[in-house]
């Protein structure tokens, strides 16, 4: 069985903004990588080196931020999408690229523990129709929600309001070329949009097999503020700490990285902590669970469970930041006039907690 890769980065992100005004939210990083390289190696180390990315009016950014494929071994193909038109809708767009091929379909934003290689084995060994991810989940009203017998999904219903059980699908799915005629059968839903679940349901009630596979591993979606956080931190806890950059008369407790180029001084810095490439970071604490991108500068502060991203300054600030996520080329200083006072310039659907 010959299979793709097919990646969906063409949502707008609206759960992220400010952020996503001006950078692609699969490009937001996750312990200083975007999210979208970690679908593009789990789709690598499966063994699919053909892989198709939707896009849409971030096409330009995704493209220039990953390029051919050629670093990480694979061939990347650019697939316009007119509009965010629902998952099944980016099938049909992809079905020229896709072909006869069967293919693996990866939502850009998410991020999952264990990767795919197992289940891309299941999927190519036991030739079902389609193969789907299922994680129990608290809240299954919010989530596409299956119901199985066995190891046989029976019924799927998008964001039921009485869900029959607590299997949300996770971002992923393995189909064959019979996906495309199922998705060109259906309507769109209420919101518009042509359903992944209603076509994957089409393959079900003409009686093809669809597989599920219920991931106890942690799974990510990445689309809001806490999601991010979340996902940065179960991504810190798996990475071994490295010393490559510069640190003098600090503290290292845990399993800290320091990037090339990167010099800590006067610190103390408590892992799991990313600091990366050139950034600086002088008398000030970092606390477990934070990412420092490139080329930022922190001076006299103190900052824990955050992502900082690149070319951003934080200075002098008297208590400390927490459970934040700042963006590029921000500037977050103490000044020193009278009388005190909170001084903000925020770009829309900006969020600020001051406790």
């Amino acid at each position: 069985m010959n299979l793709k890769g097919l990646i969906l980065s063409g949502g707008t992100g609206t759960r992220l903004r400010p952020i996503t005004h001006t950078s692609a939210k699969q490009l937001v990083p996750v312990a200083n990588k975007p999210v979208l390289f970690y679908a593009i190696e789990a789709l690598k180390n499966a063994g699919i080196t053909d892989i198709g990315i939707i896009v849409g009016d971030t096409a330009a950014e995704i493209e220039s931020a990953a390029g051919d494929g050629s670093r990480w071994g694979v061939r990347i193909t650019y697939i316009p999408q007119e509009a965010p038109l629902g998952l099944a809708h980016a099938v049909l767009t992809a079905e020229e690229y896709l072909g006869e091929d069967s293919f693996v379909m990866y939502l850009g934003d998410n991020l999952l523990r264990d990767g795919i290689e197992g289940l891309v084995e299941s999927f190519v060994k036991n030739e079902p129709d389609a193969l789907i991810l299922l994680q129990e989940v608290p809240n299954p009203e919010a989530y596409g929600v299956a119901e199985c017998r066995g190891d046989t999904v029976v019924r799927l219903v998008e964001k039921p309001a009485e869900p029959k059980s607590n299997l949300a699908l996770v971002g992923i799915y393995m189909f064959t070329p019979l996906i495309h005629q199922c998705a060109k059968e259906i309507k769109p839903s209420a919101r518009g949009e042509l359903e992944i679940t209603d076509a994957i349901q089409r393959l079900i009630d003409e009686g093809k097999q669809v597989d599920a596979h219920v991931v106890h591993g942690w799974w990510k979606d990445t689309g809001k503020l806490e999601d991010m956080l979340e996902a940065n931190r179960l991504i810190l806890d798996a990475l071994e700490g490295e010393i490559r950059g510069e640190v003098a008369d600090s503290e290292i407790h845990g399993r800290v990285i320091v990037e090339e180029g990167a010099r800590v001084s006067s610190c103390t810095i408590r892992g799991p902590v990313i600091i990366g490439k050139d950034a600086v970071v002088h008398d000030s604490y970092i606390g477990p669970y934070t990412s420092i991108d490139c080329e930022v500068e922190i001076r006299n502060s103190e900052i824990e469970h955050s992502i900082i991203l690149a070319q951003s300054k934080v200075i002098d600030l008297r208590r400390r930041m927490e459970g934040s996520l700042i963006g590029r080329n921000v500037r977050i200083l103490r000044l020193d006039h009278k009388p005190e006072a909170y001084r903000f310039m925020l770009g829309d659907n900006s969020w600020i907690g001051i406790v």
